[in-house]
C-alpha cells in the first residue's frame, strides 16, 4: 500500500478523504456544538504534511447518516469551523457544485471542505455506475488522492473505493497508521495476546469472535453481550439484555475455546439494578443469582479484578466495548477498570474505536498511555474479523 511519501504532491491538488463523523449536541441559539474532536485532531498530520508541501487541499467528509438528502443538522459547518481554527486558517465550507471555483481560488497550503458527502445519494448507492458518476465529480477536483478517514475504509462507497481508482492515490498518515497496527497485531501478536470484547449485542461481534479464537490466548467478555453467554451456561439473566437466537452460537464459542485451550472469561459477578436509570436502585450479585426483574448494567468488582489481573500480564491488549452502561455514573466502574488496567500495562495496548474510545475520553482516562486508540470501530471491528476492507483494498491495487 502506498503512504503519503509516495505521491508527488507539492503544488498540486489533493482530495483527501477524512473522518469527521464527529459527536453533536445542541448549542446556543440552534447552534450545534461538536462534544469530541479527536476524529478532526487525528487527521491534522496529514492534513499539515499537504499544506506544508504547498499542496491545495480539498477534504471530503461525511456526517451522520443523511442517507442521500440535505440535512441541516447534519451539516459539516461546526467541523469546518473547528478545523479552522486547529490550522490557524479559514477552511470555508464549499457545496460540491461550487467546488470547481473555490478550487480554482485556493492558494498554495489552503484548505477548504466539501459539505456532508452523504447528502450526495450518489455516494452510498448500491449502483456502481451511480457511484461513479459522484466519483468522477470529486476527481475532476484534484490531481491526487489521499484515503485518510480509516472509520470508512470498510465501506464501498464513491469517495472511498470509486475516486480512488481515477486519481493516484495512497494512504494518508491516520490510515497507514492504522491499517500497520491492525496488521501487525493479527500477524505477530506479542503474547499472551489477550481481547477484551464487550458492547450490546454478541450479534455484533459474532465474526470477530469467531475469528480471533483461533488466535488469541485470552477471551474477557463482559457488557451486555456477557449475559447471552451466560444463559448458554444455563443460568438466569433476569431482564438483562438477551439475544435468545445466539445462545447455540454462543454454546459453539464456549466449546470452541476450551478445546483450543483458550482462556474465555466471563464476569463472576455485576452491579443489577432494578430499572434502566441512573438513579436506579442497584445491588451486587454473583453471575449466577440475577433475580427476576433486575438486569445487569455492568461488571461487578470480582469480575473487574479479575479483568485487571488477566490484562496486567498481557503482551497485547485489543479492547473493543465497554463493559457497561458507562455513561451513567453507577455503572461505569467496569469499564474504567478496563481502561486504567490497560493503560497501567507494558503491553502493546490497542483500543478499537466506537464508545471504548469515546469512554476513555468521558472517563478522563491519560489517553497517551495507549499504544493506540482507533478512530474506526466498525473498521476495526472488520479487521479482526480478517475481513478484507474495500477501502484498503483499493489502494493496494494501485501500489
Amino acid at each position: 500500500m502506498k503512504s503519503l511519501d509516495d505521491l508527488e504532491v507539492a503544488g498540486r491538488t489533493v482530495l483527501v478523504r477524512a473522518d469527521f463523523n464527529v459527536p453533536l449536541a445542541d448549542g446556543p441559539h440552534g447552534s450545534r456544538v461538536i462534544t469530541d474532536d479527536g476524529r478532526i485532531v487525528a487527521a491534522l498530520p496529514t492534513l499539515d504534511f499537504l499544506r506544508k508541501q504547498g499542496a491545495r487541499v480539498v477534504v471530503v467528509a461525511h456526517l451522520g447518516r443523511a442517507k442521500g438528502s440535505a440535512v441541516p443538522e447534519l451539516s459539516l459547518a461546526p467541523v469546518a469551523q473547528r478545523l479552522g481554527e486547529m490550522l490557524g486558517a479559514d477552511v470555508p465550507l464549499v457545496e460540491l457544485e461550487d467546488a470547481p471555483a473555490a478550487v480554482r481560488a485556493l492558494s498554495p497550503g489552503g484548505v477548504l471542505l466539501l459539505e456532508n458527502i452523504r447528502f450526495d445519494p450518489r455516494e452510498t448507492s448500491k449502483v456502481a455506475e451511480e457511484r461513479a458518476s459522484l466519483a468522477t465529480d470529486l476527481a475532476a477536483l484534484a490531481d491526487v488522492y489521499v484515503s485518510d478517514g480509516f472509520g470508512v475504509v470498510h465501506r464501498n462507497q464513491a469517495s472511498v473505493t470509486d475516486v480512488a481508482r481515477l486519481l493516484p492515490s495512497a494512504a494518508g498518515r491516520l490510515v497507514h497508521k492504522e491499517a500497520s497496527v491492525f496488521s501487525g497485531i493479527m500477524a505477530e501478536p506479542a503474547r499472551p495476546f489477550v481481547v477484551v470484547l464487550g458492547g450490546s449485542k454478541v450479534s455484533d461481534k459474532l465474526g470477530v469472535i469467531g475469528n480471533l479464537i483461533t488466535r488469541v490466548d485470552r477471551l474477557l467478555i463482559g457488557g451486555g453481550m456477557a449475559y447471552t453467554f451466560l444463559a448458554a451456561q444455563g443460568h438466569e439473566v433476569g431482564t438483562s439484555l438477551l439475544e435468545a437466537d445466539q445462545i447455540q452460537t454462543v454454546a459453539g464459542f464456549l466449546k470452541e475455546a476450551e478445546e483450543r485451550g483458550v482462556e474465555l472469561l466471563l464476569p463472576v459477578d455485576f452491579v443489577i439494578a432494578d430499572r434502566f436509570a441512573a438513579d436506579a436502585q442497584t445491588r451486587v450479585v454473583d453471575a449466577d443469582a440475577i433475580p427476576e426483574g433486575w438486569m445487569g448494567l455492568d461488571i461487578g468488582p470480582r469480575t473487574r479484578e479479575v479483568f485487571t489481573s488477566r490484562i496486567a500480564d498481557a503482551g497485547t491488549v485489543v479492547w473493543n466495548g465497554p463493559m457497561g452502561v458507562f455513561e451513567m455514573e453507577p455503572f461505569s466502574a467496569g469499564t474504567l477498570a478496563v481502561a486504567r488496567a490497560m493503560a497501567a500495562s507494558d503491553a502493546l495496548t490497542v483500543i478499537g474505536g466506537g464508545d471504548s474510545a469515546a469512554a476513555v475520553r468521558l472517563l478522563d482516562v491519560d489517553e497517551s498511555r495507549f499504544t493506540h486508540i482507533s478512530t474506526g470501530g466498525g473498521a476495526s471491528l472488520e479487521f479482526l474479523e480478517g475481513k478484507s476492507l474495500p477501502g484498503l483494498a483499493v489502494l493496494e491495487e494501485s501500489a
